[in-house]
């Protein structure tokens, strides 16, 4: 399937089946173009005591993001993998208030060369950065490791 609109709302609804509270949270796949994927998400439900959105949110939306870009990536070229988010690193410097849209953009040579290395040996890993920014500054800055293998009958 290399439909990308079609992929986009396979991703959401595997999410919305798969992880729980991401249906909770609201957060969907708002647009993918082979290179940048974007993820939207309301603050209501994600709101915490101080008025603002919940930091474990954020968190999540750039997981849930970092992931879904790998995921997209193989799905579109047709290959299949089993995907774990490695290692993590974020930073937050901004309250977010309101809702917020997750950004991850691939650098498209490594992300060829990984994709590569799947096909070759079975493995590869992505290291990548998500992104939400709020009233046109930097909120949350993430970095992620995502790890990919063949899935074993």
């Amino acid at each position: 399937m290399t439909d990308r609109a079609a992929l986009c709302e396979e991703l959401t609804a595997t999410w919305h089946r798969e992880i729980p509270i991401v249906a909770a949270m609201g957060a969907a796949v708002d647009s993918y173009d082979g290179r940048t994927l974007t993820v939207r998400a309301p603050m209501q439900p994600n709101r915490n005591v101080h008025g603002t959105t919940f930091a474990g949110s954020l968190y999540s939306a750039c997981v849930l993001t970092g992931w879904g870009a790998v995921w997209l990536a193989l799905r579109e070229r047709g290959l299949d993998g089993v995907i774990y988010a490695a290692e993590s690193a974020v930073q937050y410097r901004k309250a977010v208030a309101g809702d917020f849209v997750c950004r991850c953009v691939f650098d498209a040579a490594a992300l060829e060369a990984e994709l590569e290395r799947f096909k070759e040996s079975g493995r590869a890993s992505f290291d990548l950065a998500c992104t939400i920014d709020h009233d046109g500054k930097r909120a949350v800055a993430f970095t992620g490791k995502y790890v990919v293998h063949t899935k074993r009958s």
